[in-house]
């Protein structure tokens, strides 16, 4: 009610809009589906990038692009920069309340692995980086970083890499300076 419908950018391996699982409405899976339905976001402003893997559906993509959402597979960001693609998301998103929600499996699991529906042939740290970099300017009105399971992953790497993303997604909210 504070901000109104909001635009999006959702890194994930996944759209996050399945309807039901184990005959549960509300699950991992579902979030955008809920908050789409619930007129909590701006449609023509949601960004999910990074989305690849599997699927029980033969166009997992489809509900997200009825919606009206933009969706970047995984496959349109191998070997380049997404410095680009941040310019047009930002054009794209405006000057209206965005949140950030950055789901660590839209990385690859190479770097993450500590994440129960890891994904491979995901973004790679630095994608992850320009993604977050990319959001400066923005109007942000919040952001998560979520499913980092570091039991999954012995060496720790995954928590490193989710702590070092949340402190890049605090240095780009506004208001904040950079030295």
């Amino acid at each position: 009610s504070r901000h109104g419908p909001v635009g999006v950018v959702h890194v994930d391996a996944h759209t996050d809009t399945g309807d039901a699982a184990l005959g549960e409405k509300v699950y991992h899976g579902s979030p955008f589906r809920r908050c789409a339905e619930q007129g909590l976001l701006d449609r023509a402003r949601v960004v999910q990038i990074g989305v690849r893997g599997s699927s029980y559906d033969p166009d997992p993509y489809q509900y997200s692009r009825q919606q009206g959402f933009r969706v970047v597979p995984a496959e349109e960001c191998w070997g380049k920069s997404l410095v680009p693609l941040m310019a047009e998301v930002r054009e794209q998103l405006g000057a209206k309340p965005v949140y950030i929600s950055f789901d660590i499996d839209g990385l690859d699991p190479a770097y993450a692995p500590g994440t129960g529906t890891p994904e491979i042939a995901g973004l790679t740290p630095a994608q992850g980086l320009e993604i977050i970099r990319g959001c400066k300017g923005l109007n942000i009105v919040g952001c998560d970083l979520v499913e980092v399971s570091p039991m999954y992953d012995v060496s720790g790497n995954t928590a490193l890499l989710g702590a070092n993303l949340l402190f890049e997604m605090l240095c780009v909210l506004p208001g904040v300076r950079m030295l």
